[in-house]
């Protein structure tokens, strides 16, 4: 039978993509040559997380109706430059034995989380 083998992606509405590609290239380093941000296999660290939520909740704010997860080696020291980027970054941040988490908010006001997996430079 015929079956799923991965996240094939995200896809978001945006009031101006140009530019907010061009943001997260300037402060995440990721770069949209094609139209979108690719992830290479041989890049990944940690298995990649598809998970639905109650309308309800309040992990991310209800009137967003997505919100990404990025995977990251260094994610004291990628929140830290946001910060002095300016970029809104909740204080917060969570450990658990699969990884730790943060959180920043992008220039069209979306909570945007990062995740650095167990293992990653730790």
């Amino acid at each position: 039978m015929a079956k799923i083998t991965g996240f094939g992606g995200a896809f978001i509405r945006a009031n101006n993509p140009k530019a907010l590609y061009d943001w997260y290239e300037q402060h995440l380093g990721i770069a949209a040559p094609y139209g979108s941000f690719a992830f290479p296999k041989e890049e990944q660290r940690g298995h990649i997380a598809v998970a639905f939520f109650a309308r309800s909740s309040d992990y991310f704010p209800p009137s967003q109706p997505a919100m990404l997860n990025f995977q990251v080696d260094d994610l004291d020291a990628l929140l830290d430059r946001l910060v002095s980027a300016g970029v809104a970054v909740d204080p917060k941040r969570e450990t658990y034995d699969y990884g730790r988490f943060g959180w920043f908010t992008d220039p069209e006001g979306n909570r945007v989380e990062l995740w650095q997996p167990s293992g990653a430079n730790t």
